[in-house]
């Protein structure tokens, strides 16, 4: 028996798609329906998913968000174009060309798949992973499914911000992008999710990304919706030999947010590098689970995580690194921080390995605690009052992950934002 949480979202399938529509579309949203509904949406019974807040769930509805005129309100949130990327915009899913801006690479496109007129086979529900069935809600109520391509040795940079501004009693926003990298090609991809109005919205958006031999991803995730919202994404990545994939996550907005990553390295001497920061305020929720698999010789993995709770905030990091047996000479790397900045504040760090041979070099740790009370005394001491050297002390601790997003411009507005989320114009001095 259907649960009622799957009832109502078939309910609202069926209000939102009447029509049959493109072939392509229909026989998409039609598999993945399919799909969720033999395969459930994850509870916080599941083990992976304790942590995330999905309460939001109960009380929206999950139709898409209707195309509202809200282009002009949006145009005075984007943050500053970045020089030397494509520009793309949506808003709660739809494109925007009016403040898009792309940029000629001679090698990236973006299309729409669902243009196409054949149809898609039928989705497997025992294919699809326990941790991404939020990816077959996408695909179910998306209205299109771009595709962004890079010609093999092609090199383009691309920036793609997904505005929400719909409110979750009315319908929700699906953002879905699929990314294919041809041989040896190279794309720095900026993903942005924002809010452009005040009242809660429901994002549930996919990202698949496919990197062919020597390819090399490198990408830039950043989620600032608004504090009333709810973010759930899915994000699943595959790398060929010798490709490389690294990920720059950074996350302080919405009052629950749950990312799932699912990278696996396919190739021989496939690597990837997967660097996130997390920072909860007030009564945040911010939960992300992370699972890299070994499937060829020579991988490499990275993961690093630094993660900030304050006030009854809750942060919680799952890092799971899998070594199959056929992945020998696998060399991983774990490092998850969490800082504890409020006395009723939750941190949940979670570093696991599962090694199915013998020749690998893995290491992990987890640590989490309070402000380091030498340097606070320390800051205290130069003249700073208690509130800005704590300020200082949590600025310093997201650096690890910050410092390492290499396009200046990019780093600069990332920095700005944190800054204005800690509070502190003194920091602002930093910059």
């Amino acid at each position: 028996m259907a649960s009622p949480l799957m009832t109502r979202i078939a309910e609202d399938f069926t209000a939102a798609f009447p029509a049959a529509g493109p072939a392509r579309a229909a026989a998409r949203r039609r598999h993945a329906l399919q799909a969720l509904t033999a395969a459930g949406l994850p509870t916080q019974r599941e083990e992976n998913w304790r942590y995330a807040n999905l309460r939001a769930l109960e009380r929206a509805r999950f139709v898409p968000a209707a195309r509202v005129g809200a282009a002009s309100v949006a145009e005075q949130l984007l943050p500053p174009a970045l020089d030397g990327f494509a520009r793309y915009v949506f808003l709660d899913g739809t494109p925007l060309p009016g403040l898009s801006a792309a940029v000629d690479t001679g090698a990236a496109r973006l299309s729409d798949l669902d243009s196409a007129t054949a149809a898609t086979g039928a989705t497997d529900p025992r294919a699809v992973p326990a941790d991404e069935r939020f990816a077959l809600l996408t695909a179910a109520f998306s209205t299109g499914d771009p595709l962004l391509e890079v010609a093999a040795r092609g090199s383009a940079r691309v920036e793609l911000l997904f505005l929400a501004s719909c409110d979750s009693a009315q319908g929700a926003s699906y953002p879905r992008l699929q990314v294919q990298l041809g041989e040896a090609a190279q794309l720095q991809l900026v993903e942005r999710h924002l809010g452009v109005a005040q009242q809660p919205s429901l994002v549930v958006s996919s990202v698949r990304a496919q990197l062919a031999r020597g390819a090399q991803l490198t990408h830039y995730r950043l989620q600032d919706l608004n504090t009333h919202s709810t973010h759930v994404d899915t994000l699943a990545v595959r790398v060929a030999a010798a490709g490389r994939y690294d990920l720059h996550h950074v996350a302080s907005g919405a009052q629950s947010a749950r990312t799932t990553a699912a990278v696996h390295l396919d190739g021989r001497q496939a690597s990837t590098s997967l660097s996130a920061a997390a920072l909860g305020e007030r009564q945040q929720v911010q939960d992300l689970y992370a699972q890299v698999t070994h499937h060829a010789r020579e991988a490499r993995t990275t993961q690093t995580f630094r993660g900030i709770a304050a006030g009854r905030a809750r942060v919680a990091c799952n890092g799971r690194i899998v070594v199959t047996a056929q992945a020998p000479q696998a060399d991983s790397q774990q490092s998850l921080r969490g800082l504890l900045a409020g006395p009723e504040a939750e941190m949940d760090l979670r570093p696991q390995l599962e090694i199915h041979t013998d020749a690998v070099r893995c290491t992990h740790g987890a640590t989490s605690g309070k402000l380091d009370d030498n340097m606070l005394f320390y800051l205290l001491s130069r003249g700073l009052d208690p509130d800005s050297a704590a300020r200082l002390l949590k600025w310093a601790f997201l650096e690890d992950v910050v410092s390492q997003i290499e396009p200046p411009q990019l780093r600069r507005q990332v920095e700005t934002q944190l800054i204005g989320t800690l509070g502190d114009e003194i920091l602002k001095d930093l910059l």
